[in-house]
């Protein structure tokens, strides 16, 4: 099973616009307001989605919420494949947030199940690390692919046509899942059902303490790290254009020769840190220390990154890009782990999903915000336009670090 759950991530991460989202509003005229709009409508959706399809996953069956995931994000590549409205892009946005609400926090709940049956829970960090390893593999093949499909039409929107085929592979992958990873579906349920097993799931979250905590954190680091992570196409681009080599190709040919090259780095360096997420717990003496460290890490990348930004040292701000990946990916398996320690078998889809959300909403508010200050502070004022970015991501990490529950021992002692 090992096997099959690498290769949904080998697949799911054959995402060939990925690179070059960004580039291809920009290619069709939107500013980053606009973009931070679209961003923030796709975030509002899976919020809107994402918790109910933890529920209907949980009550109705995994696999058969994978399939309906993996059917709108099918439907969502098509329309901006064949689209340049802007509106258009919107019920393109709507599609993939349905493949994204149904699909985060229940394939991650199909593989602690798995773990469970096979007796296998204590390795659930280096299970999952690896597993997540391979989706970042699959990244570095589909960026060399995505790379040779702009380079042969010199236009971003073919990639999301070669995008459908290994989607549809995956639905093929899903038929083959053993039938104990439905969960425990009920034969017989009603929308009242789902309305009260989520009502339960959301109680239970919230009157955790630790549980809450961890969503604050899942806000704080992954959903400011989504809002941020795609303003490294704009500047890969502004290098591009500036070095005098394949002067005779295109911008979006040009393009995609230095944001591909990043980008490998990028996901090469983001498997390594995912397999090796459990040697970084062991090596800080447990989870929560580990993942303490890494905000520490977050935090001083991000202070780095503002007169990187501002001063427009894009070389070196492409290193903390780049950092800031291999950060998030040694984290993130730690925040699953964590999480799961307060699931039980029958919410589990359920409570990943709430970790989903919880990112979503910061995702949500941050992107529109980022777009405006790119558009309205950062290209108006002095300095480079992208320094708002890395200003606006260092609040929240400042604001767990100084909440965390040993700094606020020591606050209170100095007091």
């Amino acid at each position: 099973m090992i096997r099959r759950f690498s290769l949904y991530g080998f697949l799911k991460n054959q995402r060939y616009f990925e690179p070059f989202i960004i580039l291809f509003f920009l290619q069709q005229g939107l500013s980053f307001t606009q973009i931070g709009f679209l961003i923030g409508f796709r975030e509002l959706f899976i919020n809107l989605i994402e918790i109910p399809s933890g529920a209907v996953a949980d009550l109705f069956g995994r696999r058969r919420s994978m399939i309906l995931s993996f059917i709108s994000y099918i439907i969502s590549f098509a329309i901006f494949g064949f689209s340049s409205l802007y509106w258009h892009f919107f019920v393109a946005m709507f599609f993939f947030a349905i493949g994204e609400a149904f699909r985060t926090g229940t394939h991650k709940a199909m593989i602690f199940t798995w773990l469970r049956i096979q007796g296998r829970l204590d390795e659930k960090t280096k299970v999952y690390g690896y597993t997540r390893s391979w989706s970042k593999i699959g990244s570095v093949v589909s960026t060399i692919l995505a790379v040779i499909f702009v380079l042969l039409t010199d236009n971003y929107s073919y990639v999301f046509f070669f995008a459908i085929v290994p989607y549809i592979i995956g639905l093929i992958n899903f038929l083959t899942y053993p039938e104990e990873l439905e969960g425990r579906p009920e034969k017989h349920v009603n929308i009242r059902d789902v309305i009260i097993h989520l009502w339960e799931c959301i109680r239970a979250a919230v009157g955790n303490v630790k549980l809450r905590r961890l969503i604050v954190e899942s806000i704080s680091f992954e959903g400011v790290y989504k809002a941020v992570e795609n303003y490294l196409q704009p500047i890969l681009k502004n290098i591009a254009l500036l070095l005098p080599i394949f002067v005779v190709w295109g911008e979006a040919q040009r393009s995609s020769i230095v944001v591909g090259l990043v980008y490998i780095i990028i996901y090469i360096a983001a498997a390594y840190a995912s397999r090796n997420s459990h040697r970084l717990v062991n090596f800080a003496g447990g989870e929560e220390a580990g993942s303490r460290l890494l905000w520490k890490v977050n935090f001083i990348i991000y202070i780095a990154l503002i007169p990187l930004l501002f001063f427009e040292y894009y070389y070196a701000a492409i290193i903390c890009f780049i950092l800031l990946s291999l950060a998030q990916n040694f984290w993130y398996p730690i925040l699953l782990s964590r999480f799961d320690a307060y699931a039980t078998e029958e919410k589990g889809a359920t409570v990943l999903s709430i970790e989903s959300q919880a990112k979503s909403i910061s995702t949500m508010i941050l992107a529109p915000l980022i777009g405006v200050f790119v558009d309205y502070v950062g290209s108006n004022g002095p300095g480079g336009e992208f320094w708002p970015v890395a200003l606006l991501a260092a609040i929240p990490s400042l604001y767990i670090l100084l909440t965390h529950p040993k700094n606020r021992a020591k606050i209170n002692n100095t007091i």
